[in-house]
């Protein structure tokens, strides 16, 4: 049996935070100018004065347990806070500010990480946005990849959406509730219509986010992905549906928000269908957020806060 020593040091948390980035011991003795030995025997000393095994170690690198996540989320907030005590008590510059988000193919999740990083005032930042499929949202959140994702569920999804979460040890924390609304280009002759009705889309390109090789309709980012089109297009990114939208007068389904500043081409009509979309972001169950992550949180709730919608959490 392992025996435990007492106490943890500020240099080993931080060793294991860039191990744990990194997801490789050589290239975190890199970042931190640290011998590859030195570093590999500091994670094991680690692991002996925890007497957990915090690290599953192979050739393409290290990956965490699920105890190793749920450390990485303490020492996460214990560095944060040291770091804060530093720059106040000890005039210290900030670190470094990390922070990866995953997200589906949303503009207001773009807008609030420009302001984000605005806001941010770090002269030197790793800031990372996927905009990605959807079980690559949830993967890179399980791996730590991105310490948020952001998607939707409905009552067509939740069920698969709610079991891959629970398995993967992640939270879904709903954000706010948006009625389905069409995106056409301003020059789509359903630009100066008030609502929109399943029989105005029946012969305009369905334009859709390709979910890869898994290609359920329970991981489609559109509601009413189950109906069929005479007309379809699957994209893979934001820039190419909105030239499509141009284009070929096609349309997509999401929550109507948008920003006339990013997005001012492209216009958001009410669609007259039953069902509503929740969106939400995603987390690890056992792992408290960063102050950076909350921080981009709360210029999400801001931004959709200013369409009108009411933010639930």
């Amino acid at each position: 049996m392992v025996q435990k020593a007492h106490g943890l040091t500020l240099q080993q948390l931080r060793y294991f935070i860039a191990v744990a980035t990194e997801g490789s011991i050589s290239a975190a003795a890199d970042l931190l100018y640290v011998a590859q030995p030195s570093m590999s025997a500091a994670m094991k000393e680690l692991e002996a004065r925890l007497g957990r095994t915090l690290l599953v170690r192979s050739a393409k690198g290290v990956t965490l347990t699920v105890e190793g996540a749920e450390f990485l989320g303490y020492a996460r907030q214990v560095a944060e806070q040291i770091e804060l005590l530093e720059q106040r008590y000890l005039g210290r510059p900030p670190s470094r500010r990390l922070l990866g988000i995953s997200t589906q193919h949303y503009s207001f999740s773009v807008d609030a990480f420009v302001k984000m990083v605005q806001a941010s005032g770090a002269e030197e930042y790793e800031f990372s946005l996927r905009e990605t499929r959807t079980e690559e949202i949830i993967e890179d959140v399980r791996t730590l990849r991105s310490e948020i994702g952001i998607l939707y569920r409905n009552d067509f999804n939740q069920k698969v959406i709610d079991k891959l979460l629970r398995e993967s040890k992640l939270v879904f924390h709903p954000l706010f509730l948006a009625d389905p609304h069409i995106f056409i280009s301003r020059g789509n002759p359903l630009a100066s219509k008030e609502r929109a009705t399943l029989e105005d889309l029946e012969d305009l390109p369905r334009l859709t986010f390709d979910q890869g090789s898994n290609s359920s309709f329970y991981f489609a980012e559109e509601i009413l992905s189950t109906l069929s089109s005479k007309r379809e297009i699957r994209v893979s990114d934001r820039a190419t549906i909105f030239n499509l939208m141009i284009g070929l007068g096609g349309y997509t389904i999401s929550t109507g928000i948008i920003s006339d500043e990013l997005d001012p081409s492209i216009v958001s009509i009410p669609l007259d269908v039953e069902g509503r979309i929740e969106i939400g972001w995603i987390d690890h169950a056992a792992i408290p957020l960063t102050e950076q992550a909350q921080r981009y949180l709360e210029e999400v709730r801001s931004v959709v806060a200013g369409f009108g919608v009411q933010v639930l959490g």
